[in-house]
């Protein structure tokens, strides 16, 4: 029997455990056959005998790290940013040693969206390689890892048991419960207090100076911690309510959950834009993105407070996977029939259905219907032909920003750009409003400045529009106050 390790990502998903399950105590995923996987068609029947754990990631489940009952690791697939950690940039189909790590327990592996990989050992040290374009690998440079490198910097004599990884950022939890973060900053997910980047480890302080805490979790700009007394605190990106505080707004350090007080929190989880909590009497709750129907709600609105999830047996563990990683439970699942799709297959089938799409396109007056989902997935590199053909209909010009929120959790600036450049194109007087209000919400400063101007320029229509009174009223407030700077309601 061969086993998926529990391994935090970006994009995860999560496996709901409930009592009584045989295999809490090992803390682990159990899989049928390793070998359904593509990548593991790769390895001969005694390399396949020889995995432990396996650790299957990138954008297209083109990688993987796996550890042997010997305790040697091995890497294979496409080394996308030297994410496989040889040396080298060179892919490989015939699996490589990682001799640097041989014999070295792993207790927390993590991989980010470069992808770039932090991998914790049961002596506590901190090993990292892979994309380092916003220093998240915490070497104090913004050179990418082409192999295992130990980072010790602010870490010294401190022992790291766990590891998360955000998008472009990353945390590590100390045996004393200390919490540190670095990397891309762009929405405070490293907790300093700016929104700067932080090369190198940096101990997150504030509310959490006298706390101890015992789990973290990053989401793709954000950042979740529990202390042992149960507390939840978040921090960084908030836009679609991932941190749970009750509003959207991002925050640049820890902010305590206070609509979970009174409950004793025991893990927490978080997903691209979502966020689960797990109490000590096996209470689960969630909040946040709920464009999939990811919170189990019943609906697809989002939360911005955590709910709880009803409906369900009293739970033990919440199990969060890396999107990619999901489908091996889901293969695990289905193996029992002959007939189930492929992965490959399964898409294909869905593409452009009107019944379970959640975004379309209009393509020379006909709707291509896609699903967000696998545009995420796809890091947008299928996105742009659509945007050869932009169309007057509203709702293109909502669906646009819609894509501008996922440039701008991806850090992918060249779309976030073409985005705004299209959406200018669009603006009229009754969507000028909700425009502003997106832009401010996604940090396109362009956007959002362009958007102001128009406002203002056309002062008179747009507050009469439906969307100017419907806006949050801290906004509101901001917008007239600026726009009062500026003349806009001198005589």
């Amino acid at each position: 029997m061969v086993y998926v390790s529990t391994f935090q990502g970006t994009h995860s998903r999560y496996l709901l455990v409930s009592k009584p399950h045989p295999l809490l105590l090992q803390r682990r995923v159990a899989m049928v056959d390793v070998s359904k996987w593509p990548l593991f068609t790769l390895l001969s029947a005694q390399e396949l005998a020889s995995i432990r754990h396996a650790c299957i990631f990138g954008t297209s489940a083109n990688e993987a790290i796996y550890i042997t009952h010997d305790d040697e690791v091995y890497v294979l697939g496409l080394n996308c940013s030297n994410c496989l950690g040889t040396g080298d940039s060179q892919s490989t189909i015939v699996p490589k040693k990682l001799d640097c790590l041989t014999g070295k327990k792993l207790v927390s592996l993590s991989y980010g969206s470069g992808p770039h990989v932090l991998l914790a050992t049961e002596e506590g040290e901190l090993y990292v390689w892979g994309h380092n374009g916003y220093s998240q690998l915490g070497n104090g440079t913004t050179n990418q890892g082409v192999s295992p490198v130990l980072v010790s910097t602010n870490l010294q004599n401190k022992r790291v048991t766990e590891v998360a990884c955000g998008s472009h950022h990353s945390l590590a939890l100390t045996h004393e419960g200390e919490v540190f973060a670095w990397g891309y900053n762009n929405c405070g997910q490293v907790g300093s207090g700016s929104t700067a980047n932080q090369p190198t480890p940096r101990k997150v302080s504030n509310c959490l100076q006298s706390k101890v805490m015992v789990s973290i979790a990053c989401g793709q700009t954000s950042s979740m911690a529990v202390a042992d007394n149960g507390e939840v605190y978040g921090w960084g990106y908030n836009g679609n309510g991932q941190l749970g505080l009750g509003n959207n707004g991002n925050q640049l350090t820890p902010c305590r959950l206070i609509a979970l007080q009174g409950f004793c929190v025991v893990q927490i989880a978080s997903g691209y834009a979502h966020s689960l909590a797990l109490t000590d009497e096996g209470l689960l709750y969630a909040w946040g993105a709920n464009t999939y129907g990811q919170l189990g709600t019943g609906n697809k609105s989002n939360q911005l407070s955590p709910v709880q999830v009803m409906n369900i047996e009293k739970s033990v563990k919440i199990a969060p996977c890396h999107i990619l990683c999901c489908y091996i439970t889901v293969l695990y699942l289905l193996s029992e029939h002959d007939d189930f799709l492929t992965v490959a297959q399964s898409l294909k089938k869905e593409f452009d259905n009107p019944e379970t799409s959640d975004l379309k396109f209009s393509v020379d007056g006909k709707y291509i219907h896609v699903h967000k989902a696998v545009l995420k997935i796809r890091k947008f590199r299928t996105v742009g032909t659509f945007f050869l053909y932009p169309s007057k209909n509203e709702w293109i010009w909502m669906s646009l920003t819609g894509l501008l929120d996922l440039a701008t959790s991806y850090c992918e600036n060249r779309l976030k750009k073409l985005c705004q450049h299209i959406i200018k194109r669009g603006i009229t007087v009754e969507n000028a409003f909700s425009l502003l209000s997106a832009a401010i919400r996604y940090d396109a400063e362009d956007l959002e400045e362009f958007c102001f101007k128009f406002c203002v320029n056309h002062l008179t229509e747009v507050t009469q529009t439906a969307a100017f009174w419907q806006i949050d009223g801290n906004m509101l407030k901001e917008f007239i106050s600026r726009a009062g700077h500026c003349g806009a309601f001198k005589n």
